[in-house]
């Protein structure tokens, strides 16, 4: 299939194609690279991460290259801290690797692309935590709870059984979910 590198009309009449149209998007990607960056940016914000995260996930993985730290930043037009904090996030959950290249001063990145590896640094990384913090938190819940006014006590205690009940069953779930998605 064959695209249209510019919008306009060769003919008198305009017609509409159903072809793509190739256009230079404004941060200098691609299309190709413009439409995988939109991809991970919406999957990004599904799962509450900052869009930079998705932007530059999504331009890592259908680069073909490596990209240091600038070339990312520049070719997003994002802020080189926000480029910088985003590649942090990745690494820490596996999601990018930096790769060692012998004529490169600088760290250049590649996506990890393994579902298991990214799946199971996503769930170290950004689950794993808020279930260790939940612990106290449902102390202090149950705690509260039992100075609630006594028409509504019964119901209040009611509900932190059961939310100790979610966090116990997620909180042994989460290493076999982690173990099976192991490298």
């Amino acid at each position: 299939m064959a695209f249209q590198t510019s919008t306009a009309s060769t003919s008198s009449t305009s017609h509409t194609s159903s072809r793509p149209v190739s256009v230079q998007s404004p941060a200098g990607l691609a299309p190709l690279e413009a439409e995988a960056v939109e991809l991970f940016v919406g999957l990004a914000q599904v799962v509450g991460l900052p869009k930079s995260v998705g932007q530059i996930y999504g331009l890592l993985y259908i680069s073909t290259v490596s990209l240091s730290l600038d070339e990312v930043a520049e070719r997003l037009d994002i802020s080189k801290g926000s480029a910088s904090q985003g590649l942090k996030f990745l690494r820490q959950t596996g999601a990018v690797q930096v790769c060692e290249e012998n004529d490169s001063r600088c760290d250049r990145y590649l996506a990890e692309t393994g579902l298991r590896a990214l799946a199971s640094g996503f769930l170290k990384e950004q689950i794993e935590p808020h279930l260790e913090n939940g612990e106290g938190r449902l102390d202090r819940l149950k705690r509260l709870a039992a100075t609630a006014p006594a028409a509504e006590r019964a119901h209040v205690l009611q509900r932190v059984k059961q939310l100790e009940n979610w966090h116990r069953r997620a909180s042994s779930l989460l290493p076999l979910l982690i173990r099976f998605l192991g490298k």
